[in-house]
């Protein structure tokens, strides 16, 4: 029996439904290796209602492109059933639209493909978390505060205003505080095509992002380490 960390001998299952199979057996094995959760693999729509239907989930991993039945549709009757049990949809669409339109649906959160497997699981783990009452619906990193579900970001208690893809870039930072993040990682977890045309944009975008960011602050969360990428800093480092 494998049991959620910190919490006891209650079992943690999570359900990946995702029709590339390679990926969806990464993605279990990812689960399955880190934090010890057991997992079941499905590759069509209408099997994750029926695995849905039969099983007690703390997650479904959902993917929106799929056979026989859509992960729109999956998504819906989830809703429509009125189960609580957190979804997290993977997406090779990025954008304010398609957020807004996964949040009305019901998704508790966003992947867009491709991304990285160890941010899925710190994803994961907050989902199940907050599923099993074990955490807010906001992520902390120091200062800074990020509305998962609301779409909001505070630093030192005020609210900035951030360009859709500030935000994600800021996301993807709190999702990995203190690591180096290289400019090709972040554009592989930005964008869907190839990254090279984009290339001459991310600092500007991080520019933006530290402006923001300090001008409520007046303290350097975000920075750049020069050949090798960038970091989101916590209280201790934050002081420069």
């Amino acid at each position: 029996m494998r049991l959620l960390e910190g919490a006891g001998e209650e079992p943690v299952r999570v359900l990946v439904v995702d029709d590339e199979m390679r990926l969806a057996q990464n993605m279990a094995a990812a689960l399955r290796e880190g934090p010890n959760y057991a997992v079941d693999i499905c590759h069509d729509g209408q099997e994750a209602l029926l695995l849905c239907d039969v099983t007690t989930y703390d997650l479904v991993i959902l993917d929106l492109m799929l056979p026989k039945l859509s992960g729109h549709e999956v998504l819906r009757r989830i809703r429509a059933s009125n189960a609580e049990i957190p979804v997290l949809v993977l997406t090779a669409v990025s954008g304010p639209e398609s957020t807004i339109e996964l949040l009305n649906l019901g998704a508790d959160d966003y992947m867009t493909k491709p991304f990285d497997l160890g941010e899925l699981i710190a994803r994961a783990r907050a989902l199940i978390r907050r599923g099993k009452g074990l955490k807010n619906t906001t992520l902390r990193v120091g200062p800074v505060a990020m509305s998962i579900a609301e779409q909001r970001v505070s630093v030192s208690g005020k609210d900035i205003d951030l360009s859709p893809t500030e935000y994600r870039i800021l996301e993807y930072l709190m999702h990995h505080p203190r690591a180096v993040v290289s400019k090709e990682r972040l554009l592989e977890h930005l964008y869907d095509f190839t990254w090279e045309h984009h290339s001459n944009v991310i600092e500007a975008h991080i520019s933006n992002l530290r402006r923001k960011m300090r001008n409520a602050s007046e303290l350097a969360l975000v920075e750049t380490l020069r050949g090798r990428g960038y970091r989101l800093a916590v209280m201790d480092e934050a002081l420069r």
